[in-house]
């Protein structure tokens, strides 16, 4: 669990509620359905015609990596990539296919695969690049869509805003609705930044983030797999792979 995203999204919460309450604007001000329709709703339809479906699927897969993000034991996989290191050097990269079935990493699966079948280091490194590439530019689309919402949310905002004031202007004859129309027009316009801000351009960019760490070790992988094809002494091996843990 990544307790910085929830300590920040709950933050945020209190921010916007106590804000209005400081200011004296009060709860209530905070709740306008016209607004969430125009807004979020809006948003919402925006992105949908924005993404293909397939982007737009795996934005919804990934969004708990802003609170859960992937598991990431890189020392406990650099000392399993030594230790595989050894037993290709004592038994041949033979020695390895009793282990590739234990992997849950489709990612390492494979390389450790192409490594006991005994592709050549530049075939293996080639096809996992091509693999890591794939990837990372699926998951850095899907992560762009909270990335386009922050951008329409606060155009949304405006409009919703403008409605309110079209309202407003309709019932210039009776004053005492003036107030109350004004300060449901602003609302909208709360309900845009307010989300693009605190909510959708953050998450964009914790998810860029996780997404770089997960390249980052399969960068890590790449280098360890083709290290052990080249037959590199087991301690290289884990010295070259230490720089990855920074």
């Amino acid at each position: 669990m990544d307790i910085f995203s929830l300590i920040g999204i709950i933050l945020a919460l209190v921010a916007l509620v106590g804000g209005s309450i400081l200011k004296g604007a009060g709860l209530s001000s905070l709740w306008s359905s016209a607004a969430f329709v125009i807004v979020i709703l809006g948003t919402v339809a925006a992105i949908m015609v924005h993404t293909p479906p397939a982007v737009f699927k795996r934005a919804a897969s990934i969004v708990m990596w802003v609170f859960r993000p992937p598991t990431s034991e890189r020392a406990e996989l650099v000392a399993r990539i030594v230790e595989w290191s050894n037993i290709a050097r004592k038994q041949g990269l033979l020695g390895l296919e009793p282990l590739v079935n234990d992997q849950n990493d489709p990612f390492l699966k494979k390389g450790l695969q192409m490594l006991v079948d005994g592709l050549e280091p530049e075939a293996i490194r080639h096809m996992l690049e091509i693999d890591l590439s794939g990837q990372e530019h699926e998951d850095l689309a899907a992560a762009k869509v909270f990335e386009a919402m922050g951008v329409y949310a606060p155009t949304l905002g405006i409009i919703g805003a403008v409605f309110g004031l079209i309202a407003v202007m309709k019932n210039l004859a009776d004053p005492s609705k003036l107030g109350h129309g004004i300060a449901a027009a602003f609302t909208a316009t709360i309900y845009g930044i307010a989300s693009a801000n605190l909510f959708f351009l953050p998450m964009a960019s914790k998810l860029k983030s996780v997404i770089n760490g997960r390249s980052r070790e399969r960068e890590m992988i790449i280098e360890g797999l083709i290290a052990i094809a080249q037959g590199e002494n087991p301690r290289n091996i884990e010295s070259k792979l230490a720089g990855f843990l920074h």
